[in-house]
């Protein structure tokens, strides 16, 4: 639970709005406070002090939850199996069950404790934290709340749910002008927990953290380091909640932003992958094709072929296309080629039972769907090569170079 709104009305809070003196509950006024004092605070407000205050007790509720879940929803697979880290089915302190396909791995090494991944990140942040480590050292320390140190694959769905709280519940007490990286271990683990939220697709929740950091970020004077990508993060929300105009505006500006800041490749090829989604989303498809087209070249060279990124330009390129009812059967078979190309190399990558995996798989069901209904003939076996523009290539890639 982030502390952002009343307890009594639920009305968004200042950063300097008044708290009980004892669990640290917060209000807008006395007005609210006094009203949830006599609604049932009093009877909860030792307890909540108990458990470490308001936003620590809060967080490990909702991680209790959050494991319950996960262990509930991976039973069926882990039956039988063992924790590859303590090696025990139940985990020897909290009783917890086992939970399975949380990553890219498979065979033993696929069944863990959600307390165990916990204990593993938090040792790996208390030795950064200890020696002082920044940069692409601490990095590597705080990826494993997010992922796994056997196949480096991202974790998703409920486990990453549960990693998200437990991570948020590590660090909640940290003040939030500590800086070790671009933003302090509370406002990472704040972060990570809003992304965990979206990855179980619980959208709201994951858009109210994401303002608040940007709340937070513009407070603290950090506005050029971390907006942009929050604000990217927004966009994303948004796009799912179906306000897609306000997700256009919103990615176009935050594009424009980082390529007028030259933040790095990586950074600006996110911001062009949300933008090409939100263009297709909202139906501007030329757009979409013209602006992926120039990207997916630059994608390639700075990041691989393989990469999330890259995999995900091609995917809004190739839609682009598909859904243009009226490009030609060469343009269709480009993007249908696509696909198929996708759903190869993630396949590889994630596996068989991955959420990309099986989105690729419709992705590219949905492709020759339309080509069967539209051309009424085989899809042909000689693939279409991808349409490029070399010489604009090339002076993209030089303005990227530029921004490293």
């Amino acid at each position: 639970m982030i502390l952002t709104n009343c307890a009594a009305c639920a009305a968004p809070l200042a950063h300097t709005a008044p708290r009980c003196v004892r669990c640290h509950t917060r209000y807008c006024d006395s007005k609210c406070q006094h009203d949830h004092w006599r609604r049932g605070h009093k009877q909860m407000c030792k307890k909540i002090h108990r458990g470490g205050n308001a936003e620590q007790y809060y967080a490990d509720k909702k991680y209790k939850e959050a494991v319950a879940e996960a262990v509930e929803a991976c039973a069926d697979d882990t039956k039988g199996q063992k924790c590859y880290i303590c090696l025990e089915a139940v985990h020897p302190r909290t009783g917890e069950g086992l939970v399975s396909g949380f990553c890219a791995c498979r065979g033993g090494s696929s069944f863990a404790h959600i307390s165990c991944l916990k204990r593993k990140a938090q040792l790996a942040m208390d030795e950064a934290l200890e020696n002082n480590l920044d940069g692409d050292r601490m990095e590597s320390r705080w990826r494993k709340w997010y992922s796994c140190e056997l196949c480096g694959q991202e974790y998703h769905g409920v486990v990453y749910s549960a990693m998200g709280w437990a991570c948020w519940g590590s660090y909640l007490s940290l003040p939030e002008t500590k800086r070790l990286g671009k933003l302090s271990p509370r406002q990472d683990a704040m972060k990570e927990l809003a992304n965990s939220l979206l990855s179980a697709n619980r959208v709201e929740e994951a858009l109210a953290i994401f303002r608040t950091l940007v709340g937070i970020c513009t407070r603290l004077g950090h506005e050029r380091d971390d907006v942009p990508g929050l604000l990217y993060s927004i966009a994303s929300c948004l796009m799912r909640l179906g306000r897609r105009e306000e997700a256009l505006q919103l990615d176009r500006d935050v594009y424009n932003l980082r390529v007028k800041w030259r933040v790095g490749p990586a950074k600006i090829l996110q911001s062009a992958t949300s933008l090409t989604m939100s263009l297709v989303q909202n139906e501007k498809f030329s757009e979409a094709r013209d602006f992926a087209r120039e990207q997916i070249p630059v994608a390639t060279r700075s990041l691989g072929p393989h990469a999330e990124l890259t995999r995900n330009l091609r995917t809004y390129y190739a839609k682009a296309i598909l859904c243009d009812t009226a490009l030609p059967l060469d343009d269709v078979a480009e993007s249908v080629a696509i696909f198929e190309d996708i759903e190869i190399i993630t396949r590889r990558i994630f596996g068989n039972v991955h959420p990309d995996t099986l989105q690729a798989q419709k992705d590219m069901d949905s492709a020759r769907m339309v080509w069967r209904a539209r051309f009424s003939k085989p899809f042909p076996s000689k693939l279409p090569r991808l349409k490029t523009d070399d010489a604009k290539h090339e002076e993209l890639m030089r303005k990227f170079e530029l921004a490293k």
